[in-house]
């Protein structure tokens, strides 16, 4: 694909820039505009800029830096339609996400898939592409660490590439089995006394792990391998005295250990292990008298060879785009 970008009035604070997309598809051009333009409408209204076009040739208006950047987007978002699949209003959501606009004036064009550096983690079922390039970065970072930690609010696919690259380096057989931990703390409420077994009383606390699990896998697979005993659930509680060899450890909601939990969990690795820690300290539900371990341990373990930290944004919520800006007002609000 070719195409050619030249601002139109570089001068005034309101820019014009123009770029034509090639080749002229009638297609792949309603594809990338969406039915009713609803695509370019989305596009408007997150960036706060008006796009026209006549055919292949697209204006966009607006602040110079943003109206430059949207031509790129564009760019990708076309390059994208080359699949027959037509564009989602969730793959530009996703584009708008990971192109963090202040950088696409640098980016390069992405790959059909919309994958600029081409990353991606191969499950049973799907294959999972990092949105943005702290995603990519954290993965690059699992993949090259012995102990990670993901650590930024609700909804920037912490959990969810934690458990896509398990099941990955499980269906490699670079481990021998996936391991979900987590503290059984209750966010505010009393869930009082749970019937059934341990993996049937830490069930309701490790539903977001099994259901990208059961995504990633399929009900039936994981249902047997847990059967089996491959795939684990394990309250943090009952990790004391295990040494933990050729597993992927996944632990969850880490804001929610102490500091002699998490202590605990991180001398539990064993050779040939890897173990990612995922948490948000914003949302600590600990009684205020415990500090959690997860602010304890990033500050006690910056400079350990063989551990990443990765800390996410409200740049990088990869949900409806209301959920970031519910993280930035409460961010805000806690700053004020």
């Amino acid at each position: 694909m070719s195409s050619t970008a030249q601002p139109i009035s570089p001068s005034s604070s309101v820019t014009k820039v123009e770029i034509v997309l090639e080749p002229n598809d009638a297609r792949r051009l309603s594809s990338l505009c969406g039915q009713f333009n609803k695509h370019i409408r989305q596009i408007e209204e997150r960036l706060g800029i008006r796009i026209s076009n006549r055919a292949n040739r697209f204006i966009c208006e607006g602040d110079s830096e943003i109206a430059e950047s949207s031509t790129k987007l564009l760019q990708n978002l076309y390059h994208m339609t080359t699949s027959k699949e037509p564009l989602t209003p969730d793959q530009v959501h996703l584009e708008l996400q990971s192109s963090a606009i202040a950088e696409l004036s640098t980016a390069e064009p992405a790959d059909p898939s919309g994958n600029s550096k081409g990353i991606s983690i191969r499950t049973k079922k799907e294959i999972i592409r990092p949105q943005g390039a702290n995603q990519k970065r954290y993965v690059e970072r699992i993949r090259s660490h012995d102990i990670n930690f993901g650590v930024g609010p609700a909804g920037t696919g912490k959990t969810y590439l934690a458990v896509a690259c398990a099941v990955e380096a499980f269906i490699k057989d670079d481990v021998e089995r996936i391991l979900l931990v987590r503290p059984a703390v209750e966010a505010g409420e009393k869930l009082g006394f749970l019937p059934g077994d341990l993996t049937q009383k830490v069930d309701p606390y490790l539903r977001p792990l099994y259901d990208a699990l059961y995504e990633m896998m399929g009900f039936e697979t994981v249902a047997r391998l847990i059967e089996r005993n491959i795939i684990e659930v394990a309250p943090l509680a009952f990790m004391r005295g295990r040494t933990l060899n050729h597993a992927y450890v996944i632990l969850d909601e880490a804001q929610n250990t102490t500091k002699e939990q998490m202590k605990m969990f991180l001398t539990r690795i064993g050779f040939g292990s890897t173990a990612i820690i995922t948490g948000d300290v914003t949302q600590i539900d600990l009684p205020k008298n415990f500090p959690s371990g997860l602010i304890h341990s990033s500050r006690v373990l910056t400079d350990v060879e063989g551990i990443s930290t990765t800390r996410f944004t409200s740049s990088d919520v990869v949900r409806h785009p209301l959920v970031q800006r519910i993280v930035e007002a409460y961010e805000q609000y806690n700053e004020d």
